[in-house]
């Protein structure tokens, strides 16, 4: 599975793919679809700023 590393840390911080997509300004099918192939790094590190400050509203 593509993105494995994406997919785990999304669900470690307790989060849906659908948080992320939103934040990302995208539908979720439109997010999944992406996660179906390997993404760069820069996108990789785009997404883990997302799952870090929505990961700090879930704790709240």
């Amino acid at each position: 599975m593509e993105n494995l590393d994406i997919r785990n840390e999304i669900k470690a911080a307790g989060l849906c793919l659908w948080q992320v997509a939103d934040a990302l300004g995208i539908m979720d099918c439109n997010f999944s679809r992406k996660l179906r192939h390997e993404l760069s790094e820069d996108e990789k590190a785009r997404i883990r700023d997302i799952i870090a400050e929505l990961g700090k509203e879930v704790q709240q």
